[in-house]
């Protein structure tokens, strides 16, 4: 793309804004077409400005945007519609998502089955269903390691590529991979379970809605496996975002202990 020429229409999503001047914000956007970008929106905190209203996290948009170098302008935003903003818990866990994706991806990088994955997880969690909380946080969690790279094939154990047992208990570690369960492994899963998730992220169905999509094959998967998988998908987001805890997770443990 010409440094100058102006995108119109493109499906985004607000990851976080931060303060640029008294009156004007930078974005960091999740776009479908180009990925993780920088946006200034000028003048959007004056009380008249027509961003004011829409910029906000967890929101489809279509932006209009153009400019040179790091950090373009924003030259339109129009609020898509479809869902309302989730609240609670659901909104949390929407701004984790939105953390793990400023740490794990890298600017100007598309992941197209990334955004509509994260897209599905947004209107799920507006939903404010709690049973479809945990599972499409564990869906999300598998599609974000598996696109960018950082999720070892979970048909196999990963250092030997022997196929798995299905009554065998293996455990995902951030160095190792797959492997099979030690007696000091916190969790981990059979085979039969493993071979169960990998075939939900192999999911290529047509996307004519939710319930058609990789997002949701995955969804159903985590839903069957219970907690076993999350301290396992805790430990390797940690290792690779390289925090002990993320922000987010830690607003959620000081909100769960007032």
């Amino acid at each position: 793309m010409a440094a100058k020429q102006r995108v119109h229409e493109e499906a985004a999503f607000v990851l976080h804004r931060y303060d640029w001047s008294e009156s004007s914000l930078i974005l960091d956007v999740f776009t479908r077409g180009m990925g993780r970008i920088a946006l200034v929106a000028k003048g959007a905190k004056r009380p008249t400005s027509n961003f004011r209203p829409i910029l906000l996290p967890l929101q489809p948009l279509r932006v209009v945007f153009g400019g040179e170098g790091d950090i373009r302008n924003l030259k339109g935003a129009e609020w898509v519609g479809g869902h309302v903003m989730p609240t609670g818990e659901a909104l949390l866990s929407g701004l984790y998502l939105n953390e793990l994706l400023l740490r794990l991806l890298a600017r100007d990088d598309p992941h197209t089955t990334l955004f509509d994955a994260y897209g599905d997880a947004v209107q799920l969690l507006a939903l404010g269903l709690p049973e479809l909380l945990e599972p499409g946080l564990r869906a999300f969690e598998l599609l974000l390691l598996r696109e960018t790279g950082l999720l070892p094939v979970l048909g196999v154990q990963t250092m030997t590529q022997q196929p798995l047992d299905a009554e065998t208990r293996y455990t995902l570690v951030a160095e190792g991979g797959l492997r099979q369960s030690h007696a000091d492994d916190r969790a981990s899963l059979t085979g039969t379970q493993w071979l169960q998730l990998q075939r939900s992220l192999e999911t290529h169905e047509a996307r004519h809605s939710v319930t058609g999509s990789p997002f949701a094959a995955t969804l159903r998967a985590c839903a069957e496996v219970g907690a076993g998988l999350k301290p396992q998908l805790r430990n390797l987001l940690h290792y690779h975002c390289g925090v002990a805890t993320l922000h987010t997770r830690r607003m959620m443990m000081d909100l769960q202990n007032i």
